[in-house]
């Protein structure tokens, strides 16, 4: 631990690291690399790295990264302090991170503005009619939306006092960046094959371009089978597989990865939210002739009175195969998370929105309907 790696010799198979002070060279026969992702860092005046911290930490006081553990224990550590006076935050980013970051910070009793460049949040993992939902909720409790506005720079004296957008300006004690990440592959060093994105370009062996190189998790590429081809989703669950199928072969035992369809979820104020595969617009910005189905309807029967919420959902399928790209669903009962697992194997598998029609699904009143909305959602589709 706490020894970054130099170099790597590729040709005589050694690695070269500081350990202690000094550098340390270790020969190896197989190399896995775990090395993960590293926060984007946006073209945003006054925001700037440290020269030489491997912990992201900015030149100017309270503007704050969220990559790694320490990030999250500085900003925390920040927050307690009481003479510091971090009542107003800004968050920049959307996405999971970010709005999960602004709910944290409000249940704080702070006041929040999330800021994105994109007219809506969780872009990318639901179609707009979804994230709409998400965003009205965040609004119910008291965080201020800057949407479809661009961060031009962050400002003060030493330390944050303000953010700007080419829209708008926020008086604010501290902003987190969370604009996303990219692969950490500075290592390839110009002799290992990457994907478009900068990914190490692996195959279903998690086997890089180099024989004996394997990369794994947030620094590799997957394989989408909703896309069926090779695509990047960085995500823990992937980085769990993807670790499983490198180890194994690098010790020798064949196993080949199945592919990965980037299921997901969020929960925010009680609002939950899973998808999985591809959105509508995305699987029409793939080629496919994609249309949608959907349903909502409650839980469970009508005479169940209590604790029967109102479930939404989504089906995305290609018109002309019929097969099951993609499923979205959101709800006040966590219950739905369960069934977002049926439909990435169902991606997997190439099921038939036909097929899902029939599909025999358990009824019992506590926990669904005979005619259920995953059921109604197929048998309405065109």
């Amino acid at each position: 631990m706490n020894s970054p790696v130099l170099s790597i010799d590729y040709d005589n198979k050694v690695v070269t690291a500081e350990v202690d002070g000094k550098e340390h060279k270790e020969s190896y026969e197989k190399l896995i690399f775990a090395t993960g992702s590293t926060p984007i860092l946006p073209p945003i005046e006054g925001v700037e790295i440290v020269k030489g911290n491997r912990e992201f930490k900015a030149t100017l006081e309270n503007v704050q990264f969220v990559k790694l553990y320490q990030n999250a224990e500085e900003v925390i550590k920040k927050l307690e302090d009481k003479s510091k006076h971090l009542e107003r935050i800004a968050v920049v980013g959307g996405g999971y991170i970010g709005v999960e970051l602004a709910e944290a910070f409000e249940r704080l009793g702070k006041e929040v503005v999330l800021v994105d460049i994109v007219d809506t949040v969780l872009n990318g993992y639901y179609d707009k009619d979804f994230t709409q939902m998400m965003a009205k909720n965040l609004e119910d409790h008291n965080i201020r939306l800057a949407l479809g506005q661009t961060v031009k720079a962050i400002q003060g004296d030493g330390k944050v006092e303000r953010l700007v957008t080419d829209k708008e300006t926020f008086d604010v004690d501290m902003v987190v960046l969370a604009v996303g990440f990219r692969p950490n592959t500075a290592l390839a060093d110009g002799k290992i094959e990457l994907f478009r994105n900068g990914a190490f370009l692996v195959d279903k062996k998690q086997e890089t371009s180099i024989p004996g190189v394997y990369a794994v998790g947030d620094c590799a590429t997957v394989y989408d089978n909703a896309r069926k081809d090779t695509s990047y989703i960085a995500l823990a669950s992937n980085a769990v597989r993807t670790g499983i199928v490198g180890a194994y072969n690098a010790c020798g035992h064949e196993l080949e990865g199945i592919g990965v369809q980037g299921s997901n979820g969020i929960s925010i104020y009680g609002l939950h939210m899973v998808s999985t595969g591809l959105t509508l617009e995305k699987a029409k910005a793939a080629g496919y002739n994609a249309v949608e189905t959907g349903f909502n309807d409650l839980q469970k029967p009508e005479f169940i009175k209590h604790d029967n919420h109102e479930v939404a959902i989504k089906i995305v399928y290609d018109q002309d195969s019929r097969e099951i790209l993609g499923a979205q669903m959101v709800s006040r009962d966590a219950a739905i998370s369960m069934g977002i697992h049926m439909f990435s194997l169902a991606i997997q598998e190439h099921v038939t929105i036909e097929k899902l029609a029939l599909t025999d699904l358990f009824f019992l009143p506590h926990f669904n309907k005979p005619y259920n909305y995953i059921t109604m959602a197929a048998l309405t589709a065109k």
